[in-house]
C-alpha cells in the first residue's frame, strides 16, 4: 500500500489561504502549512504539553493585561506561498484576540518545545521562518536527557530579519526580554 492510497489528495497539492480558512478547526488540528503544503505534526508527549503550558501560564502572568500567552493555535507567517505554523506557545497582543488569522504583526514571542522528530524544524527551519516574518522573540526549549530543560532565547535583528542569540538557561529561565519573567522549567 502506498502513501498516495492512504492519504487524501489535498495533502499532495498546494492549498490557498481561502481553502485553508474554509476548513473546520478539527481539520486544522495537528497540521501546519509550509509553502502551501500540509505538514502533519506528530502528537506531543505529556511532558512536552506540560512544559508548554507552564511556559504559557508564566508568560501570561508576567505580560500583564496587554498580552495573552496561549498554546496550540495557528500563526499565519506568509500568504504566498501559504505558511501557517502552530508554535507551542504564542505571546500576542490581547486586543487582537478576535482577529483571524493571527499574523506576525500581532505576535511578540513564539516558543517551541523540541521533541524527538522536531529537532531540525525547531532548531533551524522555524527560527528562519519566524525571523523573516518579523516576530521579535523566539524561545526554544530543549528537553535534556538530564530531565532539566534548557531554554535558548533569540532576539530579532529587524534590519537583517534574522535572530541573534540571546541567553541560554537551564532549570530556571530568567529572561528580561521582552519583559522580566522567571519560569521554573524543572516543574515538569
Amino acid at each position: 500500500m502506498t502513501a498516495e492510497m492512504v492519504t487524501p489528495a489535498w495533502m499532495h497539492e498546494q492549498i490557498t489561504a481561502e481553502e485553508y480558512e474554509s476548513w473546520s478547526e478539527g481539520q486544522c488540528a495537528g497540521i501546519e502549512i509550509v509553502d502551501g503544503m500540509v505538514v502533519v505534526r506528530p502528537s506531543a508527549s505529556k511532558r512536552h504539553n506540560r512544559l508548554a503550558r507552564i511556559l504559557a501560564n508564566a508568560l501570561d502572568t508576567a505580560a500583564g493585561p496587554e498580552w495573552n500567552a496561549d498554546t496550540d493555535f495557528d500563526v499565519r507567517l506568509q500568504d504566498v506561498p501559504l505558511t501557517y505554523r502552530r508554535p507551542d506557545v504564542v505571546l500576542y497582543r490581547a486586543d487582537t484576540i478576535g482577529i483571524t488569522p493571527t499574523g506576525p504583526e500581532h505576535v511578540l514571542l513564539v516558543a517551541e518545545v523540541v521533541s524527538p522528530g522536531s529537532e531540525t524544524t525547531d532548531r533551524i527551519v522555524k527560527v528562519d521562518q519566524y525571523a523573516k516574518a518579523g516576530i521579535g522573540f523566539y524561545w526554544r526549549i530543549e528537553q535534556a536527557a538530564t530531565g532539566v530543560p534548557l531554554a535558548y532565547t533569540y532576539v530579532l535583528a529587524p534590519a537583517t530579519k534574522t535572530f541573534r542569540d540571546g541567553d541560554m538557561f537551564t532549570g530556571v529561565l530568567k529572561a528580561a526580554a521582552p519583559f522580566p519573567v522567571e519560569i521554573d522549567l524543572g516543574q515538569i
